[in-house]
């Protein structure tokens, strides 16, 4: 079945009503994704490069003694975890929130230029202020991302225009292309800051703190907000514009508020963090591919589904890498990319 275009053309296709799933089965596999998600936080707790026995881990978990068991548990595991589930959910729902808005099934929250406006502030943080440390450039990291996606909003709804999809991602793709050529430019000029710079790009939730984790929940929790207020409207979207105007929704408001939810979860992810690969543009395909295009459960799902990714990859690189560990960026690099592959040759990837 098709339905009209924007300018009134037939042949663009109508997304279905329900999803793949029935409202229970769909409950359930929440349930089973909440579950999933409390057993891979648990693993994140108790693997490490230091063995700690289940037992001890559970006790002192509950139990703080200040041991040096107690001292790793909390002051490094715990936080670690906390801010993998953190990270994780702001990158599933922010990259669910960005294929809704363009309506592009490849598009990733790194579109409006969030990972290299972060990059570009943490550059700038390192280069000409000496910060090394990631409570110091983390600041630094969400300042450029709000900066680059306010100036790709700003160029994709210059003249009289309304930021449409198109223009969005034409935008990102200018700005993207700038702040790349400055951060090596800056790079390959300043050797000692591409030194500590190149351990920020690869991704990583070593080392966090309690601190971090707190500068970034702030901002994920508003932009959690935003996007789930905007599934309904986004559903009327994904029919044209011209649809969800006659349904009763402000297209420009959305697109503006959906980009200002994409820059504060991924601005604030990629600043606590560093960029981290495929999350974002793999784990709403899944949502998809099992309750449908209703994006009410996609981001349900994509909340759920995405820190059980990361933090499986963290837990996953810590065992491979013993008596060290392999950077979750790196991890989720070859995890997504096969799932991606996986999901492409399986199911036709059409537009949203």
């Amino acid at each position: 079945m098709s339905g009209p275009h924007d300018d009134g053309r037939p042949g663009r296709p109508v997304p279905p009503r329900g999803g793949r799933t029935g409202p229970a089965l769909r409950g359930l596999g929440l349930a089973a994704a909440a579950g999933a998600l409390l057993l891979v936080g648990l693993l994140s707790v108790w693997v490490g490069t230091r063995g700690i026995p289940f037992t001890a881990t559970w006790h002192v978990l509950w139990n703080p003694d200040g041991s040096e068991t107690s001292v790793i548990i909390h002051d490094y595991r715990v936080p670690r975890t906390v801010l993998g589930a953190l990270v994780g959910t702001a990158l599933g729902l922010s990259g669910a929130l960005m294929q809704a808005l363009t309506r592009n099934p490849l598009a990733d929250p790194g579109m409006l230029g969030v990972n290299l406006g972060a990059s570009a502030g943490v550059v700038v943080a390192i280069a000409f202020f000496g910060i090394a440390a990631p409570l110091g450039y983390v600041w630094f990291a969400l300042a450029g991302a709000a900066g680059a996606s306010l100036g790709v909003y700003l160029l994709g709804s210059s003249g009289r225009k309304l930021a449409s999809p198109e223009r969005l991602v034409v935008a990102g793709a200018a700005v993207t292309a700038v702040l790349y050529a400055f951060n090596w430019a800056v790079l390959l000029l300043n050797p000692r800051a591409f030194d500590q710079f190149r351990f920020w790009t690869v991704g990583s939730l070593a080392g966090r703190s309690h601190d971090i984790v707190l500068m970034a929940l702030p901002f994920v929790g508003t932009g959690l907000i935003l996007a789930l207020a905007l599934a309904p409207s986004l559903n009327a979207l994904a029919m044209g514009d011209q649809m969800g105007r006659a349904l009763g929704v402000n297209v420009g408001r959305t697109r503006a508020l959906g980009a200002a939810a994409v820059m504060l979860l991924c601005g604030a992810a990629t600043a606590a963090a560093g960029p981290i690969g495929f999350v974002g543009l793999a784990v709403p395909h899944v949502a998809r591919f099992v309750v449908g295009p209703d994006q009410r459960w996609v981001f349900a799902y994509s909340m759920l589904l995405a820190p059980v990714l990361l933090l499986g990859a963290d837990v996953l690189g810590r065992v491979l890498g013993a008596p060290g560990e392999v950077q979750v960026g790196i991890v989720t690099a070859f995890l997504g990319a096969p799932l991606f592959i996986a999901l492409c040759r399986r199911r036709k990837l059409v537009m949203l």
